[in-house]
């Protein structure tokens, strides 16, 4: 049996999970955590969605406190927050553009700052741009 998903379409970038129908997976409940990260925090980019999201709240299921990194995606980065505070976990919210060198200096600064130490860098934010040719991306 095939499932077919609905054409999913947003001419914003990074696209907003909050937008999309059906909506992403992005917890298993079924997951038995062993505390792996307990003691440990976490700095994950582009944390708000996608895989970002997905990371963060298995970390946060694992034991990690978190600091998540997002351009502008308020309502994503909210969800986010409220699924990592469910499992017991603490988060910290940082919006601005990664790709500023002192906006991504201030990341590191602000979670140090709040946590007093910073043992896990995920370096995911990114976007995609579809190109017709490989010879097309810049």
């Amino acid at each position: 049996m095939t499932q077919t998903m609905p054409a999913q379409e947003q001419r914003v970038q990074p696209g907003r999970e909050s937008e999309m129908h059906p909506a992403p997976i992005y917890d298993d409940p079924h997951y038995k955590s062993a505390g792996k990260l307990e003691g440990k925090v976490a700095l994950i980019t582009g944390g708000d969605s996608g895989i970002g999201r997905a990371t963060t709240i298995a970390f946060a299921k694992e034991g990690a406190k978190l600091a998540i990194v997002y351009l502008e995606e308020d309502r994503d980065a909210n969800e986010t927050k409220e699924c990592v505070e469910k499992y017991g976990s603490e988060i910290l919210l940082l919006k601005g553009d990664i790709g500023d060198v002192d906006f991504a200096k201030k990341c590191v600064q602000d979670t140090f700052a709040h946590y007093g130490k910073l043992d896990i860098l995920v370096n995911n934010a990114g976007e995609q741009h579809t190109a017709a040719e490989p010879e097309d991306i810049t």
